[in-house]
């Protein structure tokens, strides 16, 4: 990837932070965007040289996409990699979901995926060649208990994903869906909280063995992932190693959903 530009957004943390770091340690200048400006410039600042320049972004806001992609083309380059990561999650049962959050939920997770596809896959299309990977979660293909605007928000972005990678195709531009099932991440920890666990093991033994009264597998692999194995998905999609596969859809969730 040495010479090339990748986007990234919700980089701050987890698997955003850890996508930069697979793509820049393969070479790529990234640019490092998160709704928290002060972490995506301390994961900007762990690597010399500017390899990695961390800005703060609202994806929801289709204005500040557009300003912030059209002044790093203009300044850094052209984008060759967007990799959208940037998501939120508010756990409620389907019936008692408030309006603010199923609209803050859509607002991230899909309106967000949108805000920048759209502006890098337009400048990506007329110059012939790119690659966008989106984030999304095993949630968007097996339902889930608690999670029904989470998981439909996903879905949302997985298909709007490969609607936009059938339409440039022809143009030379890749898209596809890395889709994680639980990953060590805030947001998992977060979960765990919410449900009152105390014990970080237990919980994550708990993960790993299933939930038959929440319809939820356990872990075939018999543990959680890394955000690292989630972003050498991401980095392989991104990658010419990839060169000939578009409109995919990659579960790295170690079988949890059985590919249902």
């Amino acid at each position: 990837m040495s010479g090339r530009l990748a986007l990234v957004t919700g980089a701050g943390r987890g698997i955003g932070a850890a996508v930069v770091g697979a793509l820049a340690g393969r070479g790529a200048r990234v640019l490092a965007t998160d709704l928290d400006g002060g972490a995506v410039a301390e994961v900007a600042a762990a690597y010399p040289g500017g390899r990695v320049v961390g800005r703060p972004l609202d994806v929801s806001d289709a204005t500040a996409v557009e300003r912030l992609v059209a002044e790093a083309e203009e300044t850094l380059g052209p984008l060759d990699i967007a990799v959208n990561v940037a998501g939120v999650l508010r756990m409620s049962p389907a019936t008692e979901l408030g309006d603010d959050d199923w609209a803050a939920t859509f607002a991230v997770n899909t309106n967000g995926v949108f805000h920048v596809c759209r502006s890098v896959a337009r400048r990506m299309a007329e110059r012939g060649g790119g690659s966008i990977v989106t984030v999304a979660s095993n949630a968007a293909g097996v339902p889930r208990t608690g999670m029904a605007a989470y998981a439909a928000s996903k879905a949302a972005s997985v298909m709007f994903t490969k609607c936009l990678g059938l339409e440039v195709a022809a143009r030379g531009v890749r898209c596809n869906t890395v889709c994680p099932g639980s990953t060590l991440t805030d947001m998992q920890r977060g979960m765990w909280e919410a449900s009152g666990t105390a014990d970080p093991e237990a919980a994550a033994r708990s993960v790993v063995a299933g939930d038959l009264a929440a319809y939820r597998n356990g872990i075939p692999l018999g543990r959680i992932a890394d955000p690292a194995d989630i972003a050498e998905s991401v980095a392989f999609l991104a990658s010419d190693r990839a060169r000939h596969i578009t409109l995919h859809d990659l579960y790295v969730d170690g079988g949890a959903t059985l590919r249902a």
